[in-house]
């Protein structure tokens, strides 16, 4: 996880996108807390990967956050199977955890991370609206992922937990990067899926009663264009990647920015001009015909500063293909091409974010900091 500092000035013309991302009926809202101190467990579920982490804050004048985490993989069959064994599956690698770290024995309070769109009424419930990126688990749409992880907790007698919290990942990043800066206002995901998230003035919130104060909305920004607003910039290959996803006409704007679908973007363009003799001869192979074959990863190789030429050689060598240096660079742009446009879709969507900030608090230049994690925005090279 960075923080980033942008100094934020005044111009206009991105409001009606930050209303479209806020309009989507997915807010979470949870109040924060910056006093935290003791050692706590965090479940994290969304992205590529699952990961159980020990996090220890501690506090001698300023606070101080130590953590330990452990990766774990996240199986097809788990991730496209039933609720009962994704939670059991969640259960056990934590379990596993607090063995490795020999903690079995003390009793913790726990926040489950869990990126997905959510119902909120509490800190301690919320209700999955739906899934997003690879997940399309059975049984758990309007459901409560609290109550079902509590339940397959129960199973396991010897490890004394207490989930204490249900938080989006937008909402841990920025949290996590304001134990280092308290100007953190905004956390953004940039990894599997996208999102973010940012403190909003209370008087504005109309979901609930008060008008002192802030409140951390949820904005559910991989949505954005759900409801046709961005469909003058929508290619399409874009279109083939939406109607060949899990979820047709959801997530939209995460689908051209995100690492799930990168790489696949790429090979549709490298197909096309494959197939109208532009790369290769006009000569395709079967992998280069097969969904999937090209990811994000491969993406981040090929646009490596020194090395990048040469990655992308033996990247479309092992696709069965016999690129020239001419169709290696030819690829690696392309590569650019849709990373850069990735970038510049979040750089829209989090200038209107900080355009709001900068409007609540009636300034004409603002200083704030944005809480950045995701591996794409993590490994991508540049």
């Amino acid at each position: 996880m960075h923080c980033i500092a942008p100094e934020c000035p005044l111009y206009g013309g991105s409001d009606s996108q930050l209303q479209s991302a806020s309009s989507v009926p997915r807010h979470q809202l949870t109040t924060t807390q910056m006093d935290e101190k003791g050692d706590f467990l965090a479940l994290d579920l969304g992205g590529s990967k699952f990961r159980v982490l020990k996090v220890k804050v501690s506090e001698d004048g300023k606070q101080h956050v130590q953590m330990e985490s452990q990766f774990y993989p996240t199986p097809k069959e788990i991730i496209h199977g039933n609720g009962t064994d994704l939670f059991k599956y969640v259960a056990e690698c934590l379990t596993d955890f607090m063995e490795t770290k020999d903690i079995k024995h003390k009793k913790l309070p726990l926040g489950f991370t869990f990126s997905f769109p959510c119902k909120q009424n509490k800190l301690e419930e919320g209700v999955l609206l739906s899934w997003t990126k690879h997940f399309k688990v059975r049984g758990v749409q309007q459901t409560d992922v609290v109550s079902s992880l509590r339940k397959a907790l129960r199973k396991h007698q010897d490890v004394d937990v207490d989930v204490l919290a249900l938080v989006n990942d937008t909402v841990g990043t920025m949290m996590t990067c304001g134990y280092d800066d308290r100007r953190c206002e905004v956390g953004v995901i940039i990894g599997t899926g996208t999102n973010a998230c940012y403190m909003e003035e209370m008087s504005n919130i109309e979901l609930v009663e008060g008008d002192e104060g802030q409140m951390c909305i949820n904005t559910e920004w991989g949505a954005f264009g759900d409801d046709g607003s961005l469909e003058s910039i929508r290619t399409d290959f874009d279109r083939e990647i939406d109607l060949g996803s899990i979820n047709p006409g959801k997530q939209l704007f995460e689908k051209m920015i995100s690492g799930l679908y990168l790489g696949e973007l790429v090979r549709l363009i490298l197909l096309k001009m494959a197939k109208e003799g532009l790369l290769f001869n006009g000569k395709l192979s079967t992998d280069l015909c097969t969904k999937g074959k090209i990811e994000t990863r491969h993406v981040a190789d090929m646009e490596k500063y020194k090395e990048g030429l040469n990655n992308t050689k033996q990247i479309l060598t092992e696709l069965g293909l016999t690129p020239s240096e001419e169709d290696c660079i030819a690829a690696q742009h392309v590569c650019t091409i849709v990373s850069f446009r990735s970038a510049n879709l979040c750089a829209s969507v989090l200038a209107a974010i900080l355009t709001r900030l900068r409007e609540n608090k009636k300034l004409i230049r603002m200083r704030t900091t944005v809480g950045m994690d995701g591996t794409l925005y993590k490994t991508h090279p540049q």
